[in-house]
């Protein structure tokens, strides 16, 4: 099985290389760790305590991660926590967010048997713990192998994933002896897993970890910058279009140049926060073609930052701290068939949230924030009638502070509510990592 499972690997990375170099050369995407991919990894220093692994495969895993993160080296004194990601924005936030608490970040090695077992001996780790539900054959029989505990945390698994995974229901049996506990976000998650093979015994529920983000002193004290900076007041209501796709900041753009002209409500101010760092250049042309005032965060900053009528959040790990400013918050991915990007960070700070009819990959979270009247979700459209219902829906949110704020208000309560599983998940993993030596 794994045999095959690694030729399958091989031919897949063969067929996407030229995708693959065609990256490195023209957006700078992967060569940024390409040494740490083949599992030379940075020896850590010597020492008795344990090391604790953790993947997170990009951004909103690392954003996901991070309470528990926080939690781990408080409880844990003494343990080692490394982290991983897979891609160079999970990379670049992993670094600021996680600076204070991982002794080393890391790019994820490719999943053949020699990278993997490089990987393994310079680190060490007691404990993997893998985000989500991401399953590695190699790494997972590696960790095994090296008598590493190993955890899912904040497991979900979609139903594409599901079926996809169906297909090889005997493989996935036999990946799945070798981890230890599953500890899933939700009861049809742990269902899924069980139904691909894994031991019921070993499956937990402990809710999404996403619900327990707060906000933090150092992005209270980036939220006054940035107010400073731009600023930011109530005469002029700030729209955040937050981890947005193409094509939706050219709708986006459209309709903001339509309310404008509107006379009902104070002049607004528009922030967008691309998804992919690689379109920022692509986005600010898009800007630039408008007509309208704009800046961007990564300029110097000049007297017309307090004047531009669009702001380009061109950064990475900065957005959480915009939320607080926004009188409304657009959440990207949502307006396109790709699911949908995280609502959690702009509910966590009390924001009014609009998003588009895609948001499958938070199809539980949307469900419960609707019911609670706490998210505002626009209907399925064609591309022409996307403008004209953004156009609609920005003039009557932004000229009704009350429904502005009961939205807010709703939004947070429900993240109050269903708080606890940075908890729960410590509680289970507890028995896996034990003491430390430091202890």
């Amino acid at each position: 099985m794994f045999f095959i499972y690694s030729i399958v690997y091989t031919l897949g990375f063969i067929i996407l290389l030229p995708r693959f170099v065609f990256d490195v050369i023209f957006k700078g995407k992967y060569a940024a760790g390409f040494k740490q991919r083949l599992g030379f990894i940075p020896k850590l220093e010597p020492s008795r305590n344990k090391v604790i692994w953790l993947h997170c495969v990009s951004v909103g895993e690392v954003n996901a991660a991070r309470p528990l993160a926080l939690q781990i080296t408080e409880r844990f004194p003494g343990t080692k926590l490394v982290v991983s990601t897979t891609t160079r924005t999970g990379q670049q936030m992993a670094r600021t967010a996680l600076a204070d608490v991982a002794d080393l970040v890391f790019y994820f090695p490719f999943d053949w048997r020699w990278t993997i077992r490089r990987a393994f001996k310079r680190l060490k780790p007691a404990v993997v713990l893998l985000t989500e539900t991401e399953i590695w054959f190699n790494f997972l029989r590696t960790a095994h192998e090296s008598d590493a505990r190993t955890a899912i945390v904040n497991g979900r698994i979609s139903e594409r994933s599901f079926r996809r995974y169906g297909y090889i229901r005997g493989w996935m049996a036999r990946i799945f002896h070798d981890i230890d506990l599953a500890l899933m976000q939700e009861n049809i998650d742990a269902t899924r897993l069980m139904s691909l093979g894994m031991r019921a015994h070993k499956v937990k529920v402990t809710g999404n970890l996403k619900f327990d983000h707060g906000v933090d002193a150092d992005e209270t004290e980036l939220t006054g910058l940035f107010r400073e900076r731009f600023g930011i007041t109530s005469d002029a209501p700030l729209i955040i279009a937050a981890s947005t796709h193409s094509p939706e900041e050219a709708w986006l753009l459209d309709a903001f140049k339509d309310v404008l002209g509107s006379s009902d409500f104070v002049r607004p101010r528009l922030m967008i926060a691309p998804r992919h760092p690689e379109r920022f250049s692509e986005v600010a042309e898009l800007i630039g073609g408008t007509g309208l005032t704009w800046t961007r965060r990564s300029q110097r900053a000049s007297a017309d930052d307090k004047l531009a009528d669009v702001i380009l959040l061109d950064s990475i790990g900065e957005l959480r701290a915009a939320f607080p400013l926004a009188e409304l918050v657009f959440v990207g991915g949502s307006l396109i068939k790709h699911g949908g990007q995280s609502i959690f960070e702009p509910a966590a700070a009390g924001r009014a949230i609009l998003t588009g009819p895609h948001t499958s990959n938070f199809d539980s979270a949307v469900k419960e924030f609707l019911d609670k009247d706490a998210l505002v979700q626009l209907p399925a459209l064609s591309n022409t009638q996307i403008v004209p219902a953004l156009v609609k829906t920005f003039n009557e949110l932004l000229s009704d502070d009350q429904r502005r704020k009961k939205l807010g208000d709703a939004a947070l309560k429900v993240m109050q509510q269903n708080r606890g599983a940075v908890g729960r998940t410590l509680d289970y993993l507890e028995p896996l990592i034990g003491k430390s030596e430091a202890e």
